[in-house]
């Protein structure tokens, strides 16, 4: 199975790709959808679209990941991020991808066995999980690549979840 996780920013956007074959993990992609050089919103959430569109086009993911808004201090930048987030989840749904969202802390807790942990840990625990990568990926990358790890992680028992679920 192959999965897509999606970090969303409103200036760097950050996606993984990874494989599952049985309980292996394998990293196909990583990298970051760069919005800076563009001028307006408009143009930055384009960009965006065409970004995450090039990714489902190349890798066919069974399906996306994409990690859940915190509340910060900066309401501005809560509302670009919220923005960004609008535009991924239109680009997965016209795709009728299965998409998870997931929070921070369970991406955290998943990668690290701690939801507080720090983007260093996550970052390490990403490199442990997928083999090589240390120095090479960008921090939106990582934090891409530990949403997809926390959405196959997850996997299991969701599936148990939704049979309990149908058997009633």
């Amino acid at each position: 199975m192959i999965v897509l996780g999606l970090d969303p920013g409103s200036r760097y956007t950050g996606y993984g790709v990874v494989e599952q074959e049985g309980s292996r993990l394998r990293e196909l992609d990583s990298g970051r959808i760069s919005l800076v050089s563009e001028p307006d919103m408009a143009a930055r959430m384009a960009c965006l679209a065409e970004g995450v569109e090039q990714a489902l086009d190349r890798w066919q993911p069974a399906g996306a990941a994409l990690e859940t808004l915190f509340h910060g201090r900066n309401s501005r930048s809560l509302i670009a991020l919220a923005q960004a987030r609008g535009v991924i989840l239109s680009v997965l749904g016209r795709r009728d991808l299965k998409v998870e969202e997931v929070s921070p802390a369970e991406v955290k807790k998943a990668v690290c066995g701690n939801g507080r942990a720090d983007k260093t840990q996550v970052a390490r625990m990403v490199d442990v999980l997928l083999g090589a990568g240390a120095g090479r990926r960008s921090a939106d990358a990582s934090d891409a690549l530990a949403v997809a790890i926390c959405y196959v992680q997850q996997r299991p028992l969701q599936r148990v979840v939704e049979a309990a679920r149908s058997a009633r």
